[in-house]
């Protein structure tokens, strides 16, 4: 590697950064400044991904002048490519050079040739995958220019062993976001429809404001968010055995620090020719989101099964019992989770895992209906 800064003080540094509780774009700044002196790069970009989908969510960008998203999101989700994220998350050592991949001949690269190269003079790509505990958080990219500014096999293989720092960092970093007051609530599901030139052909009322709670500008007149975006191409690359899910769908945290879920699938012509896709957006119910935030707390799987069965109100004799464990194991576990989360008992426990995502509705004395949720305002 060309560095003068010995590789281990990186990776130190990374891990310190990752234990530190920032927020994503300020850790991956970060993370991104302290691996530069260890590997250097012309351009990077860390994304963040729902671990139960490996998606791509949200990107930090370092070094690149211009943004293409919606053209990426294309060439990652809907060109056959095996330099995607999820193509290099099946290898057993997660991360890939595109210039060690095809022999030097990066023509060979639908994305390099039809993407890359018609914005930049980058010569080579690293790819790594940011996994921790089995479960993946997102991805890294890193560029250089020159054609002959080839990432070393040591320089993939340094990359690699920081992957589960930085996955830890991402995962902490979800629930760590800054968040902005809350604008108009959307009851109920928020639908758009994306036509074959990616634009929007028609949307229900409260879409623009849950597309501008993800980030994004004036609907119809402004890019989509990056995470739909990807749900957009994932939705049309969509193919049994291919490594895009069939049903996009993906978790996303809102500037307010509310939980939503987003899907996407094809719409199909009477025809049977699929151009469109509709996207749903809608709020998360508590089976989507405890498993995202349990894991988000570091918990190892046991202590995040301890923590679904804490949830349900069950007590630690039938902890036990579910789980088979000893009661004193059940309370070694809720010591270790109180101390990762942060709280003292099980009613602080439960308020933490729920709070950013119904406190609200429940301060302002939203009713629940018979079907066990919320009822729309009156």
């Amino acid at each position: 590697m060309r560095s003068s800064l010995p590789a281990d003080r990186v990776r130190a540094q990374v891990a310190g950064l990752a234990a530190s509780g920032l927020d994503v774009p300020t850790f991956t700044r970060s993370a991104l400044h302290a691996l530069g002196r260890a590997v250097p790069f012309s351009a990077a970009c860390i994304s963040t991904a729902d671990p139960a989908t490996g998606l791509v969510t949200g990107t930090v960008k370092a070094g690149f002048d211009e943004h293409h998203d919606d053209e990426w999101a294309y060439f990652e989700y809907e060109v056959p490519e095996p330099s995607t994220f999820l193509e290099v998350a099946r290898r057993p050592s997660r991360v890939m050079a595109l210039r060690d991949e095809t022999d030097g001949r990066l023509e060979l690269s639908p994305r390099f040739t039809g993407f890359i190269r018609r914005y930049w003079d980058f010569g080579d790509e690293l790819r790594g995958v940011l996994t921790t505990e089995g479960a993946t958080w997102g991805f890294i990219a890193l560029f250089r220019e020159g054609a002959r500014a080839g990432f070393t096999a040591p320089e993939q293989a340094f990359v690699g062993g920081l992957g589960g720092a930085l996955a830890g960092g991402l995962r902490s970093g979800l629930l760590a976001a800054a968040v902005t007051p809350a604008g108009p609530q959307v009851d109920g599901p928020a639908v758009l429809v994306v036509d074959a030139r990616g634009e929007i052909a028609s949307a229900t009322p409260g879409a623009a404001t849950r597309v501008g709670e993800l980030g994004g500008g004036p609907l119809g007149s402004a890019p989509l968010p990056l995470a739909l975006l990807a749900l957009v191409g994932a939705a049309r690359g969509a193919r049994v055995g291919g490594s895009t899910p069939l049903v996009p769908r993906v978790r996303l945290r809102t500037r307010a620090g509310h939980w939503v879920v987003a899907h996407a699938s094809r719409l199909m012509s009477r025809e049977g020719t699929a151009s469109d896709v509709v996207v749903t957006i809608e709020e998360a119910r508590p089976p989507e989101i405890v498993p995202i935030v349990v894991a988000a707390f570091g918990l190892t799987p046991r202590e995040q099964d301890v923590v679904q069965l804490v949830l349900r109100g069950m007590d630690t004799g039938a902890i036990a019992a579910t789980l088979h464990l000893s009661a004193y194991t059940v309370q070694d576990h809720l010591k270790a989770i109180f101390a990762k989360v942060g709280v003292r008992s099980r009613r602080e426990l439960t308020a933490k895992v729920y709070y950013d995502q119904y406190a609200p509705r429940l301060a302002a004395g939203q009713a629940v209906g018979p079907s066990g949720w919320f009822r729309p305002p009156a």
